[in-house]
């Protein structure tokens, strides 16, 4: 069994506690056709099969959520995760995830000191003028308090929750079991790339873990942004900044969530959404690096009209060459190039067993509907929104960095709506894309792509004759080797492997019995380290029976 491979029992803990949950609300099919139950089982620790009355009434997606509020940090995260993976999940799912980004119960303050002063070395008062106990934030991961410095200077202070990347940790090491054993029992899922949604979760989680990465992102993206002064990234002061707690300078603003004091203070909406567009477009396609959860609760809007981001611990990054692709998409999409589009979709999904003329059939349909409209016209997240409808029917799925980035752009469409009612992201992007393809397309950058090509290929041909040379020497000295893995192969040489330890064990424990007869029998008295022989021989031969017993009993527990 898969779960058998897990590296210690010190997640046997962990594992009970999520089977527990999963029970509670309803989920205990699942828990038994991944084999948890039996696993919890084996390790002595038994489960209440008993679902709880709580989730009764409640939705699928309802359940799920509340679970992963259960659960925890880590699954919270995963939940806002698959909030940004709309190719996966329908609407009504991504509405659910999407409210596990509302703040958590705070901890004490007196929970939280004693970190915060061993990282400081020193006390909080002779850091600070003034610290005020009461959390201005709280998220699954840390807290957020507001403080002034010895200078003067007002800061926010964020502190790492104590203890949780232990249970972090565990938690990592068994989603990513789940993940693997979901695609080799259930095949028709691996289209999803469960296995990469986790990787990428887990480098994420372990980024935002490190509130100093946080603070490398946001000036990471301050350099990006220097050249827009109506974009605003906090300060952050490094000399009081570590691992579990970093210091950023107070903003003082109107927070995104209250549009309504925009009109009171007589700022301007419009020019604020339009403000807010050019930097998450500047972000997002200029420089593949974005903020990845611009939710109003990060974002501030000032008085003299600026916009400050705040939280820069989930972030986005996009390379080149898929942003490449995202701008032929919607280039393929508005001239109707129907194979252009049809490449592209097969090149992100890894699924291999698809219809292509179906597709190319859907596809049309898709454009019909789109075709000859206006640019100015289109909804960006509408068309996300069918797109991402296809994509299921079709079962074919977006890598998770552009997913991310799809999702931005569809939260960043309901922002400007918000502020302006008549907000439309395609007429924003339009100066963003036309300066893409010029960058692109011009003689400049198509001779500079030609003269790689050119490079490339006289690189290969030159190399050419001495790869030949190699391949007929290695065919003419029987040298040459050709690696086929297969796994159903490893798996025979791993059951080959294991009953040839048995095997041998079994020989060395019979060997040991012959040897404590004929010893008893010739009322030998050695003695080793003050035992008798007899006593040794017996030992050995009970472990090694023993032995052999729980590995057949294993064996057969794995075939069935």
């Amino acid at each position: 069994m898969v779960w058998e491979t897990l590296k210690a029992t010190r997640d046997l803990g962990r594992l009970y506690d999520i089977a527990s949950v999963l029970i509670r609300y309803g989920f205990g099919d699942m828990v038994r056709r991944l084999d948890m139950g039996e696993m919890l089982q084996r390790a002595g620790r038994v489960l209440d099969w008993q679902a709880s009355a709580e989730f009764v009434g409640l939705q699928p997606p309802q359940r799920v959520r509340k679970a992963l509020e259960q659960l925890g940090p880590t699954f919270i995260k995963l939940g806002q995760i698959m909030a940004t993976r709309v190719d996966v999940f329908s609407p009504a799912w991504i509405a659910e995830f999407e409210k596990l980004q509302h703040h958590v119960p705070p901890l004490p303050f007196e929970q939280l000191r004693g970190q915060m002063e061993a990282d400081l070395g020193q006390p909080l008062e002779q850091v600070f003028a003034s610290f005020d106990p009461t959390p201005v934030g709280s998220a699954s991961i840390a807290q957020a308090y507001r403080a002034q410095l010895q200078d003067g200077s007002w800061v926010i202070v964020k502190v790492r929750r104590p203890h949780i990347q232990p249970v972090m940790e565990a938690d990592l090491r068994l989603l990513m079991q789940l993940a693997e054993l979901t695609e080799t029992r259930l095949p028709n899922l691996r289209v999803y790339q469960f296995k990469e949604i986790m990787q990428h979760f887990a480098h994420s989680l372990r980024r935002e873990l490190d509130l100093a990465s946080e603070c490398r992102n946001a000036e990471r993206v301050a350099a990006n942004l220097a050249d827009d002064p109506h974009i605003v990234i906090p300060r952050v002061y490094w000399q009081w900044t570590c691992e579990r707690m970093n210091v950023q300078a107070y903003i003082d603003g109107i927070a995104g969530r209250n549009v309504a004091m925009l009109d009171a203070l007589g700022l301007n909406r419009r020019e604020i959404a339009k403000r807010g567009a050019s930097a998450v477009f500047n972000m997002v396609i200029r420089d593949g690096f974005f903020h990845a959860d611009p939710h109003p609760g990060n974002l501030f809007y000032l008085h003299d009209q600026r916009i400050a981001f705040i939280d820069w611990g989930m972030v986005g990054q996009v390379s080149t060459r898929r942003r490449h692709q995202l701008i032929d998409l919607l280039w393929g999409l508005t001239e109707r190039h129907t194979e252009s589009v049809v490449d592209i979709l097969l090149d992100w999904s890894p699924n291999e067993d698809i219809n292509e003329d179906y597709l190319a059939i859907d596809l049309e349909t898709f454009l019909d509907k789109y075709h000859s409209v206006p640019l100015q016209q289109l909804k960006m997240s509408q068309v996300f929104s069918d797109l991402i409808a296809l994509l299921r029917r079709n079962h074919l799925s977006l890598p998770a960095d552009l997913a991310m980035m799809i999702k931005v752009f569809i939260s960043l469409e309901s922002l400007g709506r918000q502020l302006d009612p008549e907000f439309d992201l395609v007429e924003q992007a339009r100066p963003m894309l036309r300066q893409l393809f010029l960058q692109r397309y011009a003689p400049r950058a198509l001779w500079k792509r030609t003269q790689r090509a050119l490079q490339d290929s006289s690189l290969l041909m030159l190399e050419l004759p001495r790869d030949l040379r190699r391949f007929i020497r290695s065919m003419r000295t029987g040298s040459l080797q050709h690696r086929v893995s297969i796994d159903e192969l490893a798996d025979f040489a791993d059951r080959l492997d294991r009953a040839a330890s048995r095997l041998a064990v079994s020989f060395v424990t019979s060997a040991l019995i012959i040897g404590t007869s004929v010893v008893v029998a010739s009322e030998n008295k050695t003695r080793v380290f003050g035992i008798p022989l007899f006593e040794l021989l017996s030992l050995g031969a009970m472990v090694g029976g023993l032995w052999v017993l729980v590995s057949i009993w294993k064996g057969q527990g794995r075939r069935e």
